[in-house]
């Protein structure tokens, strides 16, 4: 008898085929550039994604002081935080965040750390993600390529 036989590819971490990758965050909205960012990371627009394996690319975010906030979620989105003693709950909004220093770049992390993997896979992700404040980055020896975050879905 004459079958196809369709086997289930599982990628592990010797068969996985990461890139470098540059994203210029000019003029786009936190969220949707988080869950782009997030996918890209996790390896979900990738044939052979493979959930519980880090198959994701590396990602270089530039420009990320450029992003912008609809309507008025830059004062009023509360962003909590605890530090462990009694009558240490923070309270942080995205225009506090970004008035520190390395503000875009905290802001950034902590949003899409909220979308990956509340895991240890999630936290091998996020070191797979490099933020900068301006247009310049050090990672030129990798040869990343540059795409457009608009035309993913």
């Amino acid at each position: 008898m004459d079958t196809l036989s369709y086997k289930t590819i599982s990628a592990n971490k010797a068969t996985v085929q990461k890139e470098w990758v540059v994203v210029d965050a000019t003029d786009q909205v936190l969220g949707r550039l988080g869950t782009r960012v997030a996918k890209l990371l996790r390896g979900k627009y990738k044939p052979n994604f493979t959930p519980h394996v880090d198959c994701g690319d590396n990602v270089i975010i530039v420009n990320a002081e450029k992003i912008v906030l609809t309507g008025k979620k830059m004062t009023d989105r509360i962003y909590y935080s605890y530090t462990g003693y009694p009558g240490g709950q923070r309270e942080n909004t995205p225009a506090t965040i970004l008035a520190k220093k390395n503000g875009a770049e905290r802001l950034l992390r902590r949003v899409i750390k909220g979308m990956l993997p509340k895991n240890r896979l999630g936290a091998q992700l996020l070191r797979n993600l490099y933020i900068y404040e301006g247009s310049e980055h050090q990672h030129q020896a990798q040869s990343p390529k540059a795409i457009d975050i608009n035309l993913l879905k």
